[in-house]
């Protein structure tokens, strides 16, 4: 059966698409040092297969879900974040862990694996918006706000995996956990068994729907903390009432989505299955009709009938990957316009080629460390994490 797929239309914003161009508000700024080959060059499918088999067994490529497919081809796992950290210290017998993703999963790889083990990042400017919404001299800042009031011995700090490492190691420090979109909620039945508070980040909107849509929460139990005001913005009544504590961050792929996107899809595709991210925005969420992780995106796709129709709201490369791979269900991306993760696709195939013939050429580059102390209490709070409850999410059934 031939696919239903139709490309979302470009706009202005499409000057980042496949990461042509930049964006200086989410961007490391950083160049990767060397001659990257040219992105015409008609050898780069060949002369990636020549360098990773010419490195057998010692390099191990990691795919994020998100990344184009001239990369994922070269992955030998695809996954989201924290599964393909897992998976790099599920390798220790690979030299270098080749990681096509974003800066905080390869600092997260790093975490998880051995010393001897090298995190290589072919583009060091595949940074992530959300991520560095939250810096580490905001938090503490803000926890100096939390502790002045009196509250931040009730407070436990839960962290997205979505984050840098060092965010991930002041969660570890005071007594917090790492979570990721699908156990969010069983991270925080663990947070409030430990405080009555909980100060969630970088994501507000995964926060706030867990708490609001899971856990019974409403949403006057929920503050924003803004960084960049005295205080979050916030009076000390609205901190010491405040049962979540929101960081004013976000996702800038999924806070593009809509509550005019759902409405208009529904009014184009009578019967359609609207199936969201958590890290939409909560009117969004609240109007989907299934929402979940990209794993459980994923499942839901596979396990839908025959002739279902589906508006995805997640990332392009991966709603289009889903239609191609399903040509017997209606597969549409949620938004009208192209929304891809900018910061994500600066890792495209020149790139791959490049740091895999470097180390054919015994040129370790673009390696991610993270410095032990962070790495000590960062895996803290991984951890805890990995010591919760197993989540156990069915895929939907579809209409």
């Amino acid at each position: 059966m031939t696919s239903t797929w139709v490309e979302p239309s470009n706009t202005a914003t499409a000057l980042l698409l496949l990461g042509r161009g930049s964006d200086p508000a989410t961007e490391r700024g950083v160049e990767c040092p060397g001659d990257l080959p040219a992105p015409s060059d008609p050898d780069l499918v060949a002369r990636a297969t020549a360098a990773k088999a010419a490195l057998g067994s010692k390099v191990f490529v990691l795919g994020h879900h998100y990344q184009r497919d001239e990369v994922i081809q070269f992955a030998d796992v695809t996954g989201d974040s924290f599964k393909l950290a897992r998976e790099a210290a599920a390798r220790p017998d690979a030299e270098y862990i080749v990681f096509c993703g974003v800066h905080f999963m390869a600092e997260s790889a790093d975490i998880l694996t051995s010393d001897a083990q090298k995190v290589i990042l072919p583009d060091l400017a595949a940074g992530c918006s959300m991520a560095d919404m939250a810096v580490l001299s905001q938090v503490e800042t803000a926890w100096d706000v939390l502790t002045e009031l009196g509250v931040a011995a009730e407070t436990v700090p839960v962290t997205y995996m979505n984050s840098s490492a060092d965010i991930k190691g002041f969660v570890g420090r005071n007594g917090g956990v790492v979570c990721t979109s699908s156990n969010a909620k069983r991270a925080l039945e663990w947070a409030y068994e430990q405080g009555s508070k909980v100060f969630f980040f970088p994501d507000q909107h995964l926060g706030r729907n867990t708490a609001v849509l899971e856990m019974g929460f409403s949403l006057d139990d929920c503050v924003l903390y803004d960084p960049h005001k005295p205080n979050g913005g916030l009076t000390p009544e609205q901190l010491r009432d405040a049962r979540m504590i929101l960081w004013r961050g976000h996702c800038s792929v999924h806070g593009r989505f809509t509550l005019d996107s759902v409405n208009d899809v529904r009014e184009r595709v009578p019967g359609v299955n609207v199936l969201v991210h958590p890290e939409c925005r909560h009117e969004v969420v609240t109007a989907a009709d299934f929402v979940g992780s990209t794993e459980y995106i994923i499942k839901a796709i596979e396990a839908a009938p025959a002739g279902s129709a589906w508006a995805v709201g997640t990332e392009l490369n991966l709603v289009r990957r889903l239609a191609l791979a399903h040509p017997d269900k209606q597969i549409m991306f949620l938004d009208k316009a192209v929304c891809y993760c900018s910061t994500m696709n600066r890792i495209d195939l020149p790139h791959l080629v490049w740091a895999l013939e470097e180390l054919v050429a015994g040129r370790l580059v673009n390696q991610i460390t993270v410095d032990p102390d962070t790495a000590h209490h960062a895996r803290v709070a991984l951890e805890r994490m990995l010591a919760l409850p197993a989540a156990d999410t069915p895929p939907p059934a579809a209409s």
